[in-house]
């Protein structure tokens, strides 16, 4: 019974947590339709300088990493505790993929002058400085996000290794999946808002 009443508890301060998460992603979305709706040309065109090819891309391989969080779940629910931290495993490696190719869009920008601070970008026009003022923030914050969910599966896959991790014992796996999906929507979210914009 009180197993049972710890992944209860376990399961609602995941979807607390969330629901803050949901706030605070949920006010820079609102800050961002407001600046857009002000600075539209400008954000148009800033965003016209961002590649959606490299946004696709990491749209894809979050979207698979997702599926491969919910297949691990899937098979350590029936015991098959390989496979689940093969695809766990999967999901790390390709979260991982996900960040290097984001430090290579961030360089390329910076190498290009556009970062905050930068002589050239406080030459740009207010809405461009806006704009990207917000992408480097809000892209920042998810990167960290994901960071973040790389940790608690490396965490997760040293423990199905030890076997607290398992059949009986999922709650850890359950939650850490639920917080991946969320940081997947999240970018959901943000590639059209920040790469679709032309």
């Amino acid at each position: 019974m009180v197993k049972h009443t710890d992944e209860v508890g376990a399961k609602m301060g995941m979807w607390l947590f969330l629901f803050t998460e949901m706030l605070f992603f949920g006010g820079m979305f609102l800050l961002y339709a407001v600046y857009r709706t002000d600075y539209t040309a400008d954000f148009y065109a800033a965003s016209s300088e961002l590649n959606r090819m490299i946004g696709a891309i990491n749209t894809v391989i979050l979207i698979t990493s997702s599926f491969t969080a919910a297949l691990s779940l899937s098979q350590i629910k029936k015991g098959a505790l390989r496979p689940a931290a093969v695809s766990l495993g999967i999901t790390a490696l390709l979260g991982t993929v996900f960040l290097i190719i984001k430090y290579t869009e961030w360089s390329a920008k910076i190498g290009h002058g556009i970062y905050p601070g930068s002589a050239y970008f406080n030459d740009l026009a207010h809405g461009k400085v806006l704009f990207y003022s917000l992408y480097f923030v809000m892209t920042g914050i998810h990167a960290f996000h994901v960071l973040i969910g790389i940790i608690v599966f490396a965490v997760i896959l040293f423990m199905i290794r030890k076997g607290t991790v398992n059949e009986r014992n999922f709650v850890k796996l359950e939650n850490s999946a639920l917080y991946w999906h969320f940081v997947d929507i999240a970018w959901i979210y943000l590639f059209p808002m920040l790469y679709l914009l032309r």
